[in-house]
């Protein structure tokens, strides 16, 4: 481990432009801030950008230079100004895997290409100067690592080894490894490592128990990696428990919020479960035909067939029953009130030498062992149909729920793509797609502002500029701090009389909603 400094450098490449005007006289979306690095035509920049919430964005790239392979890392402030940018070399080529930022500090997680090898390195880098520290993290068994988190002590690194979750815990005190106690046992999926303001650590699991039904442990950890209790949910007959978040609340008591199926792939309604300070809990199960607003996604009138259908069942005292591919994403606590995310989404397959498609619903699991063929057809992405946004109280009782539409997205890799902000009289939802911003606003079951598209321009200087783009290459979209949102990805431009040919950029765009 060694500590220097990363040199205070301002590239002249780079452009920033200031925005300073909505998209358009109805639109909610406000672009109020644009950076720009050119990029060669060929050039797909490779940079990843993390948000340090007031302290600005992180941009970070691996690259190799005369000098041998290094990380380029800069640090914009909330305005899109760089505060500084410097390069720190890794000696060896490794690979970079996450970046977390957490208070002051950003830091990587790299890997060396050989498998063989279950060592680490964490580079750890403070915002306000650059200054950096690297630490190399042994580790004996070698895991393909899926999640990187960061106490103010310690670096929690998690990931599978033969199928079986495991949490790697490093101390940045005494610079010492260890596999958390309680994994490496039995076959399952690592749900969730989440890190409480006290230095408690909670790592949410869900495996098969021994009577082959699917339940979640979750294991609360103190801030030294210590083993402090273990609590099994188990759900009732004819239920699994496919996947599930937890949180905090400020009385102590823990929520646990996610999907349940009949089985362990299609999940058929979400769950609520309480936990007391004692360990006992209880669990709600709200079935997708529960939901008022689940199947707003779809037309007019397929939404009203199946809403009678559920109704006409209901007078019969029967239940109907949908199964979805359903991700849980964000669990966040609300006013007096807690709000789930969830994206519903399906497997795609076409036939390669036909002119059509077909959308498969089976041989299909949610953790990423989808075949790329099936029975002749290729998989070609997963489809993604809507976001639901759920909101319960502190005893899990369900309060409202709400859905946004996702329109035209399709993606090789399960990832999130709606986000979220939560403000006091009001929910945000926002994603990208293809150059569009498509937003809305929703406070509880109610509709704010219904569902609105923006294009994601270019601006030059204060005036508007008439670049137009043609698309976005690679594009990314997150929450920043507050209101505000940040874009980031590779653009081409258009060309015009007044801005000469056309130019291809990678950019960050800051936006909130006015």
């Amino acid at each position: 481990m060694f500590f220097t400094s990363i040199n205070y450098v301002r590239s002249k490449a780079v452009a920033f432009l200031f925005l300073l005007f909505p998209l358009s006289v109805h639109a909610q979306v406000v672009q109020s801030g644009r950076w720009e690095v050119p990029l060669a035509t060929n050039d797909f920049a490779g940079y990843q950008v993390v948000s340090a919430n007031e302290m600005g964005l992180v941009l970070y790239r691996s690259l190799m230079s005369d000098e041998g392979p290094q990380i380029e890392i800069t640090r914009l402030d909330t305005a899109l100004h760089e505060v500084w940018h410097g390069f720190i070399a890794t000696e060896q080529q490794l690979n970079l895997l996450y970046a977390q930022v957490h208070e002051n500090v950003f830091s990587v997680l790299l890997k060396g290409s050989n498998y063989a090898s279950g060592d680490f390195m964490i580079i750890n880098i403070k915002l306000d100067k650059g200054n950096y520290t690297k630490h190399l993290v042994k580790n004996a068994i070698p895991f393909n690592p899926t999640q990187y988190t960061l106490t103010s002590t310690a670096a929690l690194i998690g990931g599978y080894f033969n199928y079986r979750p495991l949490v790697v815990h490093f101390s940045f005190t005494t610079q010492q490894s260890k596999i958390l106690p309680g994994f490496f046992n039995e076959p399952g999926e690592l749900n969730q490592i989440n890190t409480n303001t006290d230095g408690t650590i909670d790592i949410v699991v869900s495996a098969k128990n021994f009577e082959r039904k699917k339940c979640l442990w979750i294991r609360n950890y103190d801030s030294e990696g210590t083993l402090v209790k273990t609590i099994v949910l188990t759900p009732d007959d004819k239920k699994s428990l496919i996947f599930g978040r937890s949180v905090k609340s400020a009385g102590g008591e823990q929520i646990v919020s996610g999907v349940y199926g009949r089985y362990a792939d299609y999940s058929r309604g979400v769950f609520v479960a309480v936990i007391n300070t004692m360990g006992e809990y209880t669990i709600r199960y709200y079935s997708f035909a529960d939901l008022h607003n689940f199947f707003r996604y779809m037309k007019a009138s397929r939404e009203k067939r199946i809403l009678n259908r559920i109704q006409r069942r209901k007078v019969k005292g029967k239940k109907t029953k949908f199964n979805y591919r359903m991700m849980v994403h964000n669990l966040i606590p609300y006013n007096d009130q807690f709000v789930m995310l969830g994206e519903a989404f399906y497997p795609h397959y076409s036939y390669p030498n036909r002119g059509f498609n077909y959308a498969g619903f089976n041989s299909f699991s949610r953790y990423g062992n989808t075949p790329l063929t099936r029975e002749g057809m290729v998989f070609d992405g997963y489809q993604y149909t809507h976001a639901v946004v759920i909101g319960f109280d502190n005893d899990g009782k369900l309060t409202w729920d709400n859905s946004f539409e996702i329109n035209d997205v399709r993606s090789m890799q399960l990832e999130q793509f709606v986000k979220i902000q939560a403000e006091k009289e009001r929910i945000i939802l926002l994603y990208l797609h293809e150059n569009i911003l498509r937003s809305k606003i929703i406070k509880g079951s109610e509709v704010i502002e219904g569902k609105n598209e923006d294009d994601l321009t270019a601006e030059s200087g204060r005036r508007k500029s008439r670049e137009r783009a043609r698309g976005i290459e690679i594009g990314h979209l997150d929450h920043w701090y507050g209101s505000y949102f940040f874009s980031f990805g590779v653009q081409s431009l258009k060309n015009s009389p007044e801005t000469g040919p056309a130019r291809k950029v990678f950019f960050i765009n800051k936006i909130t909603y006015k």
